[in-house]
């Protein structure tokens, strides 16, 4: 299919519901749901427009190349979807889906990759809040992720080479591993278990690794630690450690390289 519009209310909603082995290229959807239960497809150059509500949902098996997208609660409970170089502006992005590849990407979305399990994302743009949460042996290498409240209760997640921005990044995650990361922002890592951190570099981080079981390298320093459960979090520079009014017995060392 080349060159279609899809265009509500005249053309009704779910144009293409439970179609297998489609091409569509050049398309433009401007109406509810036109893909859903859809399986092995392939899209490029199509646009989702801001009338395009809902537009993947249940869906599998799919490849999307530098297709425009700015429909609300895009993506939910799919599996094995890829998306090269597109562009989403989409609240509640990719909510309940497996295996999702993202690569080039740029994505503004509050709420993305809710309960996300075993997705891969490369360079990738982040604006957002939420993201991330509950999310189970994902993977993120050489992107930039500006959101708040991101990786809450993840679980066995890596990220590499990656800029994280944003305040209380991580708490309550399970075996989270950042390898040579920035990270920006307050109150990081707290009530962790099995964190890792390796050649990462803080800024601006306060009251880091509160009640967290960790183990950490960290290039330079960071402004404040408080109450570090167990572990121990190697920095090159003193920084103010806080331990008062713990409600853990907490064993967490900082020590300082020499």
């Amino acid at each position: 299919m080349t060159n279609l519009t899809f265009v509500g209310p005249g053309d009704g909603e779910s144009p293409l519901k439970e179609s297998v082995d489609i091409t569509l290229e050049n398309c433009l959807f401007s109406l509810r749901y036109p893909l859903w239960h859809c399986s092995s497809f392939s899209m490029d150059g199509c646009h989702f427009d801001d009338k395009a509500r809902a537009p993947l949902w249940y869906c599998h098996d799919g490849e999307i190349v530098s297709t425009p997208i700015e429909a609300i609660k895009c993506l939910r409970e799919s599996k094995d979807i890829s998306f090269k170089d597109c562009s989403i502006v989409s609240p509640e992005f990719g909510w309940k889906c497996e295996r999702i590849q993202m690569d080039g990407c740029h994505l503004d979305s509050d709420y993305s990759f809710f309960e996300e399990n075993g997705s891969f994302f490369t360079d990738l743009t982040l604006k957002g809040k939420y993201s991330f949460q509950y999310c189970h042996g994902c993977e993120v290498d050489r992107s930039v992720l500006e959101t708040k409240d991101a990786f809450w209760h993840s679980r066995d997640c890596v990220i590499r080479d990656s800029i994280v921005k944003g305040e209380y990044l991580a708490w309550y995650s399970e075996n989270l591993t950042l390898i040579n990361c920035t990270i920006v922002g307050s109150q990081p890592f707290c009530y962790c278990k099995g964190l890792k951190l390796i050649d990462c570099t803080m800024e601006g981080c306060d009251l880091a690794f509160e009640y967290s079981e960790v183990d950490a390298e960290i290039k330079g320093t960071l402004s404040s630690i408080k109450n570090p459960l167990k572990g121990t979090i190697r920095i090159d520079r003193p920084c103010l450690v806080i331990r008062e009014d713990p409600v853990y017995p907490c064993s967490g060392q900082v020590t300082i390289r020499k």
